[in-house]
């Protein structure tokens, strides 16, 4: 069980609505999240990282842009994707797009690898989808040898192989790389392998539920003689000064999101009582920060954390809604979720 957690932010770059409930550009939702990075970053958080998506109702399609942005107006704060949907990117250009960014931001990059939970980059950029396993897998193997900073002779099925290759520019220390796990034991297993560390998306469902996976990657590391490595998690939620003035601020864009995505998937329509229980007993962190915190406390604990990043962003809320929670989360969870594990 860690002393210490590091708190961190995620965001999609949610495409948003302003303050009177019209619809902005995604062009100004991206100016919302360097702004928002900022911030993060002046009240004390470890890590933001930004996801890829190709769909209307998110705005970032190339976070390492973003992140460079937020870069060269921060000091402190770690930046990443969350997650790289490295099946469907080039490995090679997703190390020298992420070692740019490392040099850029003075070594505060990271860089969160996983197959995402959208298929939209496949055919948009010509893969094909029979592919799905197969590319992540090969893909993957080839960003880790990469990662040695050694001329990178590799061979595999779906891309063309390497002979000596030189991958510029190098990185300058480590570039810190995670695998970001769904739920399935597999990927577990294959962030073991490589010895990458652990972040678990959990966006549904008690955490507690996840202790399992926690404790494969554990016993994987051990059987592949890898040393001990972070497991993260990725939940949503939404912070304000009471429980109920976060519910009620939430509610109707979560709604939304989750009702849309929902519908392309298949899945029934989520009601109130479906929000409520997953601020109770599920992934849905929202609250005061003395609720918050509390669920925070009791997930890191769970699961043998070292690292709770909070997604702050869920739907169309207004940017100064996300300024305020992360204004509450940076100085009023973070220092109730330290004291508490102290």
């Amino acid at each position: 069980m860690p002393q210490t957690i590091e708190l961190g932010l995620d965001t999609f770059g949610d495409a948003t609505v302003d303050a009177h409930g019209q619809p902005l550009s995604q062009a100004q939702a991206i100016r919302d999240v360097v702004t928002q990075g900022e911030l993060a970053d002046q009240v004390g958080l470890a890590f933001l990282g930004v996801g890829e998506h190709h769909r209307p109702d998110f705005s970032v399609s190339a976070p390492e842009v973003v992140l460079a942005a937020i870069a060269a107006r921060t000091s402190h704060i770690h930046l990443g994707s969350s997650v790289t949907v490295l099946s469907t990117d080039d490995p090679v250009r997703v190390f020298e797009r992420f070692s740019t960014l490392n040099a850029i931001s003075n070594g505060r990059a990271e860089i969160i690898v996983g197959r995402g939970s959208f298929t939209e980059s496949y055919p948009l950029f010509g893969y094909d989808m029979a592919h799905y396993e197969d590319l992540f897998e090969e893909h993957l193997n080839l960003f880790a040898e990469l990662l040695r900073q050694e001329p990178v002779t590799w061979k595999g099925n779906l891309r063309a192989p390497l002979n000596g290759a030189r991958v510029y520019p190098p990185v300058e220390g480590t570039l810190t790389t995670w695998v970001g796990v769904g739920g399935t034991p597999q990927s577990v297993v294959r962030a073991a392998y490589y010895g990458f560390p652990l972040m678990l998306a959990i966006i549904g469902g008690n955490p507690s539920r996840f202790a399992p996976y926690s404790a494969l990657y554990r016993e994987q590391l051990a059987r592949f003689n890898k040393p001990e490595q972070p497991i993260g998690c990725h939940s949503p939620g939404h912070v304000a000064a009471t429980d109920e003035q976060a519910k009620e601020e939430l509610w109707p864009h979560y709604a939304t999101l989750m009702n849309r995505i929902g519908s392309e998937r298949g899945w029934a329509p989520i009601g109130r009582d479906h929000f409520e229980r997953e601020a109770r007993d599920g992934a849905l962190y929202v609250g005061s920060p003395q609720t918050v915190a509390a669920k925070i406390v009791e997930t890191v604990k769970a699961l043998g954390l070292t690292r709770f990043d909070l997604k702050y962003a869920n739907g169309t809320m207004p940017h100064q809604q996300l300024m305020t929670s992360i204004e509450l989360y940076g100085t009023k969870v973070v220092p109730l979720v330290r004291e508490a594990l102290a």
